[in-house]
């Protein structure tokens, strides 16, 4: 709770034209969100462009955060976030999502070995899914979305949205397998 009454006042400080109140709130959080424009994207340059765009649409429109509805910290990802799909759009990423190839991927019931992956090595992994895949996995698992609120910001049905979710997993498990293969020079 201190976290939210500290970004409360610097929101106000923020809100009366204190400048440097903002570079507190830019060196709070733009390391985390960083991290979350570049799981929507794998190119770095891209990720702080992304990120730039993100802190200037947060603080135009500061104005419109209400602290009883909320806290900064889940009102400013979702800004984040939105900033990520606009760019994704832009690039027609989530407009063939119906057209991504099916891999077919035969997978074992074997267990794989996740505790052998740092997190960086899996976040690598998760940037090389294709970006529909990649971009419906971000969504769901790590940002909490629901299949119906997926559809509504990409355009696409339920469906499609569980069947890329399956799929972003299915593959990011054979790559998970492949990488305790290449580690161990057997599968976990």
């Amino acid at each position: 709770m201190q976290k939210h009454n500290s970004d409360i006042q610097t929101i106000q400080a923020i809100l009366k034209g204190d400048k440097s109140a903002f570079r507190k709130l830019y060196d709070n959080y733009s390391r985390f969100y960083f991290l979350t424009c570049l799981r929507y994207t794998n190119q770095k340059s891209d990720a702080e462009d992304l990120l730039q765009e993100s802190f200037i649409k947060i603080y135009k429109d500061l104005h419109q955060f209400d602290h009883t509805r909320g806290n900064f910290i889940s009102w400013s990802k979702r800004v984040v976030i939105n900033v990520c799909l606009q760019h994704l759009r832009k690039k027609n990423v989530l407009n063939n999502f119906e057209n991504i190839i099916d891999l077919n991927l035969q997978l074992s019931d074997k267990a794989i070995g996740l505790d052998n992956l740092s997190l960086q090595e899996l976040t690598k992994m998760i940037q090389q899914l294709p970006k529909g895949y990649r971009t419906v996995f971000n969504l769901y698992i790590i940002d909490g979305f629901s299949h119906k609120e997926i559809s509504e910001e990409l355009g696409i049905s339920e469906s499609t949205s569980k069947t890329q979710l399956m799929k972003a997993k299915k593959l990011l498990k054979l790559k998970i397998k492949e990488s305790d293969y290449s580690l161990d020079g057997k599968y976990a």
